[in-house]
C-alpha cells in the first residue's frame, strides 16, 4: 500500500512538473514574442495612416496632371477648330463673291 501511495505521488509530481514546464515555456514564449515583435499596433496604424496620406497625395497629383494635360489638349484643339472655322468661313465668302459676279 505504501508503494502505491509513493507511485501515485511520483506520478502526480511528474504531471505537475510537466504542466509547470509547459506554463514556464508559454510565459517565456509570450515574453519573447513581445520583445521580438516588429512593432506595436499603434506604430502599424501610424504607418497605415502615412501610406494613406502618401497615396492620396499621389492620386491628387496624378489627377491634377491629367487635368492640366486635358486642358492643354482642349486648348490646342480649340485653336485648330477656330483656324479651320475661319478658313471655311473665308472659303464660303470667296464662293459667295464668285457666285455674286
Amino acid at each position: 500500500m505504501e508503494m502505491q501511495s509513493e507511485l501515485r505521488n511520483n506520478t502526480t509530481n511528474q504531471v505537475l512538473s510537466m504542466f509547470g514546464g509547459l506554463l514556464i515555456g508559454a510565459l517565456v514564449g509570450a515574453a519573447a514574442m513581445l520583445l521580438y515583435a516588429p512593432q506595436s499596433g499603434e506604430k502599424t496604424r501610424d504607418q497605415i495612416r502615412q501610406k494613406n496620406i502618401e497615396i492620396r497625395n499621389m492620386t491628387t497629383e496624378a489627377f491634377e496632371d491629367a487635368m492640366a494635360k486635358t486642358r492643354q489638349k482642349a486648348s490646342q484643339i480649340q485653336g485648330i477648330v477656330q483656324k479651320q472655322t475661319k478658313s471655311l468661313e473665308q472659303s464660303g465668302q470667296d464662293v459667295m463673291q464668285v457666285l455674286d459676279q
